[in-house]
């Protein structure tokens, strides 16, 4: 099984942060590109409830399927991770409604994908701010984090859903999903 190990932070200047992934041997990989995730669940939120998450990704012009499984936090956010590619996204959405299954949150972002040759750094940009992922092993993510200059107290184990409701509480916002759109009509 594809286990995904990972941990967030926030960015406060993005130049800043390209200078440092830079001088630590990082490339780009993918340039920013756009970005539409919707979660889907069964009535009753029986994946929330197991701690499960099925989402559908458009990530520029390529779609993907994955679910995600076996949560375990510590100073990382751990999970069981699988993915496919989907040919046809709409086409997929249409099939797990069809199945039961309904969207049950949508979140959007801008993200560039990096690389130092073994793992992966991705930093996005959000309707809540920016963030910068690194995953792969626990030793490189606390390496690549401290060539970096982020603190273990810094690491953000939440995904974007959990991110977004802790937003939105501090914010007062009555934004219904994570997308520009919406987020932007909710602080006007």
């Amino acid at each position: 099984m594809n286990r995904e190990i990972e941990i967030k932070f926030r960015v406060a200047n993005l130049s800043a942060l390209a200078r440092r992934l830079r001088t630590a041997g990082f490339r780009v990989l993918t340039p920013r590109t756009h970005e539409m995730n919707t979660l889907y669940d069964l009535p009753g939120e029986v994946l929330h409830r197991r701690k499960e998450l099925l989402r559908l990704r458009k990530y520029g012009s390529a779609w993907t399927l994955t679910h995600k499984s076996g949560k375990k936090t510590g100073r990382h956010s751990s999970r069981v991770e699988l993915e496919t590619s989907v040919g046809d996204g709409e086409q997929m959405g249409l099939i797990l409604r069809a199945l039961g299954y309904s969207p049950s949150f949508r979140y959007e972002k801008f993200r560039a994908e990096w690389t130092d040759g073994k793992w992966q750094v991705v930093v996005d940009e959000t309707p809540i701010g920016n963030f910068c992922e690194i995953e792969g092993a626990p030793r490189w993510i606390d390496a690549t984090a401290k060539k970096l200059g982020v603190a273990a107290a810094d690491y953000i184990t939440k995904n974007y859903a959990g991110l977004f409701l802790e937003w939105k509480a501090r914010t007062n916002s009555r934004a219904p999903e994570m997308t520009f759109k919406a987020v932007g009509a909710a602080i006007t």
